[in-house]
């Protein structure tokens, strides 16, 4: 391989996308040790300030790798990791400041869901099928609505007179119907290979 070939591999992993998705993945510890370890009533808001900040990160590796084309295989295997372990790192933070059963019981379907959807592209990628289940409008609209809701949940205060907390459970309870409906739709665009034979 060629030196030329060597760099051009090198700069198409590491480039901008690719920074704001590892940005994002670094933040996690982050949130974490400003949600435990900041006095109050500063651990919230600079939880949900520094979650935001990562949600932000997430539409901007999307627009750049677009815009740029620095697309590779390595930012297309992380950005979706990156989105799911932050996501998971806020809900296990909201429960253990707030584990009443319908709290626990959002965030087990919002994480399941993603286990269940990371699984089923898995394999329909093994299965040369890949394609069939691309990210729906649907899909785009509950991660809106998960990333607003979960950062107001770890804001935690009231703003002025709007009840946060509250409006961020309503929020995240309707990012985990949202969630739930898209893995339907996935399944169902999969469900021609999922009841074919068993053999590979």
């Amino acid at each position: 391989m060629s030196t030329s070939t060597r760099g051009t591999r090198r700069q198409s992993h590491w480039n901008l996308p690719n920074a704001l998705t590892w940005l994002r993945i670094s933040m996690i510890p982050a949130i974490v040790a400003l949600f435990f370890y900041l006095p109050d009533p500063w651990a919230g808001p600079a939880a949900c300030a520094a979650f935001a900040l990562a949600g932000i990160t997430d539409t901007m590796d999307g627009y750049y790798a677009r815009k740029l084309g620095l697309t590779s295989r390595l930012g297309a295997f992380l950005d979706p990791v990156a989105d799911k372990l932050i996501v998971a790192a806020a809900l296990v933070l909201i429960v253990s400041k707030d584990p009443r059963w319908f709290v626990a019981i959002t965030a087990i379907v919002i994480i399941g869901r993603e286990v269940a959807v990371s699984a089923l592209r898995e394999w329909m990628a093994e299965i040369g099928a890949s394609g069939r289940i691309k990210v729906s409008v649907l899909a785009k609209y509950k991660t809106i609505l998960q990333i607003v809701g979960l950062s107001l949940l770890l804001y935690r205060e009231d703003l002025f007179v709007i009840p946060t907390y509250n409006l961020g459970l309503l929020l995240t309870a309707i990012a985990a119907v949202l969630t739930l409906w898209s893995m339907i739709q996935y399944l169902r665009l999969a469900w021609p290979e999922l009841r074919g034979s068993a053999e590979l």
